[in-house]
């Protein structure tokens, strides 16, 4: 007769608990937002000297790290928050400090990039250390997706805001929640992917386009150029991904 582990015996209890949170998550998130608002704090004091962008990464962190806790106790099944987590958390900051420079006119536009290479450069690090550490989860996959998703609106809103591109560029970033919104209408794109190393390369690709696209000395029309080939490739993996949606929902 098999008997479970202990382990398991924990893991069956944190489930049916539910609304436990993962120990380890409220220390991450709180250390992720105190890093978000020093950070943006370090960035006004050096080149801005308004204060609106620690108030905007203050917030912005305390309800994304609202968020990411309550989806933890609903979907996050391990007793332990994990280290891979930790890392896409960090990911998550550096994003909501980015979100904090928009509108700041150029001024701190070499901060930008250097955080948004930052950013880009921890993305693949989270899943290598989930596979190492046998932390891998549904959970931690969409914390991921969304995490890079929001990256790519921000940095496409950046891009806009900054001159780099137009208003049209915020495509790139809307695509995915676009996706979202569909799927509420037509079910079956909600149905699941299978996983794509298209679908991770086309996120680089458009991640990069952006970041290039955002460096001070790239000018448009140049900017503007990278951007659009970005969102084109983006769209096209949209467009292959919904195709295959379809021929799967019709057999």
């Amino acid at each position: 007769m098999a008997t479970e582990s202990a382990s398991d015996n924990r893991l069956r209890a944190h489930a049916t608990r539910g609304a436990t949170w993962p120990r380890g998550a409220a220390v991450a998130v709180a250390l992720a937002a105190v890093a978000a608002a020093g950070g943006a704090a370090v960035l006004d004091a050096w080149w801005l000297h308004s204060g609106a962008v620690v108030w905007r990464a203050a917030v912005a962190s305390a309800a994304g790290g609202a968020l990411v806790l309550w989806l933890a106790t609903q979907h996050l099944r391990t007793a332990t928050f994990g280290a891979a987590h930790g890392v896409t958390l960090a990911r998550g900051a550096l994003t909501v400090v980015l979100l904090a420079l928009l509108g700041t006119d150029g001024h701190a536009a070499w901060a930008i990039v250097a955080l948004a290479v930052l950013a880009a450069a921890l993305d693949g690090i989270d899943g290598a250390l989930a596979r190492n550490r046998g932390e891998t989860s549904e959970f931690g996959a969409r914390f991921d997706m969304e995490t890079d998703a929001l990256l790519i609106l921000v940095l496409a809103a950046l891009a806009w805001s900054g001159g780099k591109a137009g208003a049209w560029i915020l495509l790139a970033g809307l695509l995915r929640y676009l996706f979202v919104a569909a799927s509420w209408l037509w079910t079956w794109l909600a149905a699941p992917l299978p996983p794509s190393r298209r679908r991770q390369t086309v996120c680089v690709v458009q991640i990069v386009s952006l970041i290039v696209a955002l460096v001070p000395i790239v000018t448009p029309p140049s900017s503007a150029v990278l951007a659009l080939l970005g969102l084109v490739v983006l769209a096209w993996s949209f467009g292959v991904d919904v195709g295959w949606l379809a021929r799967h929902a019709r057999s």
